[in-house]
């Protein structure tokens, strides 16, 4: 294996946006439209990547592809939760603004300072940074 980049369905991308690229400094390497919005995005920071795409597209693009009628339902009913390793806790915080906070920031077991949050587009995100550079900084 080299990589695994997850594909997240959504009602709309354009919620997410915001999130990824102006707070958290991502970019856009690729994007489809689908009707008058966007049915995918692919986002990379570093050799960080992540998708999108939109439920319409997806139905669409499984309507053509041969596939099962039901499968979309099937890969739009899953879900994940990211889990991102950062170096800084307190600048994710402060560059993600009043999002809503699933769990509030906690030092685990594992050494990790983490907090998980809701993004505007209902995807569960949890950013990590090691408790040695943490405790380092503050």
């Amino acid at each position: 294996m080299n990589a695994i980049t997850p594909l997240i369905t959504v009602d709309a991308i354009e919620p997410c946006l915001p999130f990824w690229i102006e707070a958290l400094g991502c970019e856009t390497i690729a994007s489809v439209p689908h009707e008058d919005a966007l049915g995918f995005v692919m986002l990379q920071k570093g050799a960080v990547q992540l998708m999108y795409q939109s439920r319409a597209s997806l139905d669409a693009d499984l309507g053509t592809s041969g596939a099962p009628a039901d499968l979309g339902d099937e890969l739009s009913s899953g879900t994940a939760t990211l889990f991102v390793q950062i170096d800084d806790l307190d600048e994710v915080i402060r560059r993600i603004g009043d999002v809503e906070v699933v769990v509030p920031r906690r030092q685990t077991f594992y050494g990790m300072d983490e907090l998980f949050v809701r993004a505007p587009c209902g995807t569960l995100v949890g950013f990590a940074a090691p408790l040695e550079e943490a405790e380092a900084d503050g």
